[in-house]
């Protein structure tokens, strides 16, 4: 055996991450059908997944910087574990995109009676529904609410667009002036990155507002469980990777990176660019198109 093999020790902390997730799910299963200790459960989930994420990353951070310190094979692990990470959550809306596309090109057509051996479907369910998209009437009102209104393309949206992709600019300057070895530039384009993040997280929030108020929420028929699960997600992973910058902006001040050693800068760069490669295609599929 080598002598570099590190042998990590045991660690309670996926026990602590498996009681959050048990809480999670027995906290939501209750909160769905109405139960006051649902939320409390799901609540104390956060709290126990906050503490297990908090000490399991201080723990990975910490051991970077000591007995693994410059070590190549942890090194390759990580962008490895990274990549296929990215992966998973590539598979993840893949499967809302393709909800979206079966909705638009096949269930669709099929109930409006434009499938020439659906025919019947049509006219024996819902002889009176048009099929559009995005579908501002459901086929029977009585049974799903259709939505108020409809999201385009201009105004939030296109805003929300210009400003991704400027944080996607000021990220890269930020990796560019970190290979350099300037850290105070490297620093300060980062936080632009993270102000640019919250920007757009404050806009979607004023876009919901104003969906909600205008009859749009999240069982407003299939345009809206689409719409508001697509992007919804989307902005959960721009909040978690806004976090993410932040967190390693901390350790950037903190000056554990150098201009050869900074995977974790690497890491939240590609995240954030995935990020904004899902935008565009909601931008495109969900309010463009």
């Amino acid at each position: 055996m080598s002598n570099d093999t590190h042998i990590t020790p045991n660690s309670y902390l996926p026990i602590i991450g498996s009681v959050a997730f048990l809480l999670l799910t027995v906290g939501a299963g209750n909160w769905i059908h109405g139960n006051t200790i649902g939320p409390i459960l799901v609540l104390m989930g956060l709290i126990t997944l906050g503490y297990m994420l908090y000490a399991w990353f201080s723990l990975v951070i910490h051991e970077n910087r000591t007995v693994l310190a410059n070590d190549e094979v942890l090194d390759r692990t990580m962008r490895w574990s990274m990549v296929w990470f990215i992966f998973t959550e590539v598979m993840f809306f893949a499967a809302f995109f393709g909800v979206l596309f079966y909705i638009r090109t096949w269930a669709l057509p099929q109930l409006s009676g434009l499938v020439e051996s659906k025919v019947m479907t049509h006219r024996l369910l819902w002889p009176s529904f048009e099929a559009s998209w995005p579908l501002a009437a459901t086929p029977d009102p009585s049974l799903v609410k259709p939505p108020g209104m409809i999201m385009h393309a201009a105004g939030i949206p296109v805003f929300n667009t210009v400003i991704l992709l400027l944080s996607g600019l000021t990220i890269t300057l930020s990796h560019h002036q970190l290979v350099k070895d300037q850290m105070k530039k490297a620093l300060r384009w980062l936080n632009i990155t993270v102000a640019l993040g919250i920007l757009f997280l404050f806009l979607q929030g004023i876009e919901y507002g104003h969906a909600y108020a205008n009859g749009l929420t999240l069982s407003s028929g299939i345009y809206g469980n689409i719409f508001f699960m697509m992007t919804g997600f989307h902005g959960l992973h721009v909040l978690l990777g806004s976090i993410i910058i932040f967190v390693v902006g901390q350790r950037m001040r903190k000056g554990h990176f150098s201009a050869n050693a900074h995977f974790a800068f690497e890491a939240a760069a590609w995240y954030w660019h995935f990020v904004d490669v899902v935008w565009l295609a909601l931008f495109v599929f969900v309010y463009w198109i």
